[in-house]
């Protein structure tokens, strides 16, 4: 393998390796520009190579120098933006009771770029998680990542989510608070008036249209009685005259 690297004090560096059945075989002294073996079975390889007639060393050295840095400068102007592109993160920290053990949850999401250091802290001393930190991505590109601990019922208070990345000027610690049986009355209370109200709202919605279409329904056999009654009383009139009529001319 063979490379160059561009540090933040502006200082350069390249390297060179070669490998062979797992194992290191011989590297490039790039100060030098001449290859030195790293196992015995390379001896005669890296002297073959550093001969007047070959210089496969300092040919590998001015390509390191002249041609891998100039092209990896250029590749980080094209992509200053991403480089330098910063998404502080959101923390979110949450309590989980499973089997009578508390577990305390450090959710960290939505930063960028990848590497993100989160440490639980019990009165500033680090607790050891339990769970393996994995980052993962986001769809937005993104990252997030989640950091578990496990504490004893008697031993919960003091803990802290501490967070380190490179869009906060420092440190951002967010507290884990244990919550009193008050707070959880009031958050009960409030999950019943949640489910409660929207029930209530939608069985009133439901009365009140039955209630109109009802009147609705009233109001339309009102009107259509109306004529079928005169229409009625309209054919008796009728019928009675004509047996008036019919009664006259009879006498006559």
């Amino acid at each position: 393998m063979y490379g160059c690297e561009l540090r933040d004090d502006g200082s350069t560096r390249g390297y060179t390796q070669y490998g062979y059945d797992g194992k290191d075989l011989m590297a490039l002294d790039t100060e030098r520009g001449v290859y030195y073996p790293l196992t015995d079975q390379a001896q005669v390889t890296t002297q073959r190579w550093n001969s007047p007639e070959e210089r496969v060393g300092e040919r590998k050295k001015n390509y390191l120098e002249n041609i891998c840095i100039p092209w990896l400068k250029k590749y980080i102007e094209y992509g200053l933006e991403e480089l330098e592109r910063r998404v502080r993160p959101e923390v979110k920290v949450s309590d989980q009771n499973v089997n009578g053990v508390t577990k305390l949850h450090c959710q960290v999401y939505g930063f960028y770029p990848r590497n993100m250091d989160v440490k639980w802290h019990k009165n500033g001393i680090d607790v050891p998680s339990q769970e393996a930190k994995q980052v993962l991505p986001n769809s937005d590109g993104t990252y997030q990542i989640r950091v578990t601990v496990e504490v004893a019922a008697e031993d919960r208070e003091g803990h802290s989510c501490h967070v380190d990345h490179a869009s906060l000027d420092q440190t951002l610690t967010v507290k884990w608070e244990l919550q009193s049986s008050s707070n959880m009355l009031w958050i009960f209370i409030g999950v019943v008036l949640g489910g409660v109200f929207p029930i209530a709202a939608a069985g009133f919605i439901l009365w009140r249209k039955r209630s109109v279409s009802g009147k609705k329904t009233n109001r339309a056999q009102t009107s259509r009685t109306a004529p079928e009654e005169a229409a009625s009383l309209y054919g008796e009139t009728c019928s009675a005259s004509d047996k008036d009529v019919s009664s006259t001319s009879s006498n006559a």
